[in-house]
Parts: C-alpha cells; sequence; structure tokens
C-alpha cells in the first residue's frame, strides 16, 4: 500500500498505467475506489493517479480545520514527490473545487481538467435547496452504510435509482471496502467547502477545461457548470440530459470516452 509524507500527514496513493499522468481528485468523503468506474478504462491510456484527501480513505485524517486550498497543496505535494511535472486532471464535485485551487498556485503544472459538477465557491455557488443540504450534513449517530443509503436521492437520478439499483449496490459495496470516515474529518471536509471561493480567479485559469453536469443533479446545481464555463477562459461544457450528480457511475461509460476525447485533443499542451 503506497503512502507518501507530504509534510504534516502520509497520503494514500495508487500508481497504475504508462504514458501521460491522469490525476484522479475525489469528491467529499471519497477515496482511491470512488473511481472504480474510470481507473480500468483510463490506465489503457495513461499513467493514473489517484489518492485519498486527507481526512479520508486511507490517508491520515487530522483535526480540522481543512480548506480546499491545503487540499490542493497536499495535491501538488504529491505530484511532487513522484516527480511528477506536469498532469492532466479528473476532478468531481469537492474534487473539481481542488482542481480549481490547483490551477490557480500552479497552473502551469496541469494540462485539460475535467470539473465534473462542481462550482467556483461562495461568490458564485448556485446552492442546492435546504432539504438537499439536509441530507448532506446531518448524517451524525448513523453508519457509513446508513449515510449512503440516505444521501442516494443526492447523487442519482430518480430513473437511474428505479432501473439500475444493481449498480448503485455496486458502487456502494466498493465504496464500504474503505476505512470508516469519522465524523469529524466528514463536517471538516463540508466546512472546506463552504469557506472555498475561486470565483474572482476564474479568469485568470487558462488550462483547457471541461465542466461537465447533469439535468438532474440536486446537489450541485447544473447553472453552476455553466457559469465555469462561461467564465474560464479557454473550457467547454458538457450537459448529459436527465443525469444525476455522480455522472461517472451513472453515465461511465460515455463520461470516460467524452473525458479521453477531450483529453486527447489537448495532450499536445501535456506533454513536455
Amino acid at each position: 500500500m503506497p503512502f507518501k509524507n507530504i509534510g504534516d500527514i502520509d497520503l494514500y496513493y495508487e500508481d497504475c498505467g504508462e504514458g501521460v499522468p491522469l490525476l484522479f481528485i475525489t469528491g467529499l468523503s471519497g477515496s482511491t475506489r470512488s473511481y472504480c468506474g474510470q481507473i480500468p478504462f483510463f490506465k489503457q491510456y495513461y499513467r493514473c493517479i489517484v489518492f485519498d484527501n486527507r481526512g479520508a480513505g486511507q490517508s491520515d485524517k487530522p483535526e480540522g480545520p481543512y480548506t480546499i486550498a491545503r487540499m490542493a497543496e497536499d495535491a501538488l505535494a504529491l505530484l511532487d514527490r513522484l516527480h511528477i511535472e506536469k498532469t492532466l486532471v479528473f476532478a468531481m464535485s469537492m474534487g473539481g473545487m481542488i482542481a480549481l485551487e490547483l490551477a490557480k498556485i500552479a497552473s502551469m503544472r496541469l494540462g485539460a481538467m475535467l470539473l465534473g459538477c462542481t462550482n467556483a465557491g461562495r461568490k458564485s455557488r448556485i446552492p442546492p435547496s435546504a432539504e438537499a443540504m439536509a441530507l448532506l450534513t446531518d448524517v451524525a449517530g448513523i453508519s457509513r452504510e446508513e449515510i449512503l443509503w440516505k444521501q442516494t436521492p443526492l447523487f442519482f437520478s430518480d430513473k437511474f435509482r428505479s432501473e439500475n439499483s444493481k449498480a448503485i449496490e455496486e458502487y456502494y459495496r466498493m465504496q464500504l471496502m474503505t476505512p470508516l470516515q469519522p465524523d469529524y474529518a466528514y463536517q471538516a471536509q463540508v466546512e472546506a467547502i463552504n469557506r472555498f471561493d475561486c470565483t474572482d480567479a476564474l479568469t485568470e485559469i487558462r488550462n483547457p477545461a471541461l465542466a461537465a453536469t447533469g439535468t438532474e443533479d440536486v446537489l450541485i446545481p447544473p447553472a453552476n457548470s455553466t457559469y465555469l464555463a462561461e467564465h474560464l477562459p479557454n473550457s467547454e461544457l458538457i450537459v448529459i440530459p436527465g443525469a444525476g450528480h455522480a455522472l461517472h457511475v451513472e453515465c461511465r461509460d460515455f463520461f470516460n470516452q467524452a473525458a479521453h476525447s477531450f483529453y486527447q485533443k489537448h495532450l499536445g499542451k501535456v506533454r513536455n
């Protein structure tokens, strides 16, 4: 099990495949297993690096507070430890926020970025409903499995839930194989999201960006991705009709191929 010490914590990561590096950044409470539907596909074409953010998975879980900026610094430190000068990025939800912050502080280290179902932070954020926020934050005293099933409406569209329950069960089975995230670490990540704001930096981020969303995303409404596409100077937008927040699960094959095509179009900007 590979770990890298990045200063104050040890960060768990996995590294597979060959070629141009592709860094996967996970969302709230996520782990390397969050991308179990992506790594088998992308490792055919890229060197895939996926890691657990501080406070989640097998990485260290220090007391808070956490910030998105600190998690971006963690990602940059991992790239340094692995001697990776430049990488593509695949990031979902909170991971997209980390990717934006990483682009703000080290844009020359990044190539094309997939920003799935994310936002630019507090100033420009279009928030979810109060009911959705309650589902996200009111998790004290219940098990990890109970949290996943309670929050299912936040991540998957009604149609996908009714027609693909086995796929959801299998995805959850994979997530439950990771160590339990302590409540204090979960809440520290939530607070990092709440404090994050990269709005004013968007026009300075010149990296090619693909903002992606589903029309049925109730956690990070689609207008957030539209805003990113309108304010990032070198961006494209994909809106997937009928899809919910977890595009990488619900639309796995289409989403993987769309990201791969996007990377290929911009690959010359990553090769040194």
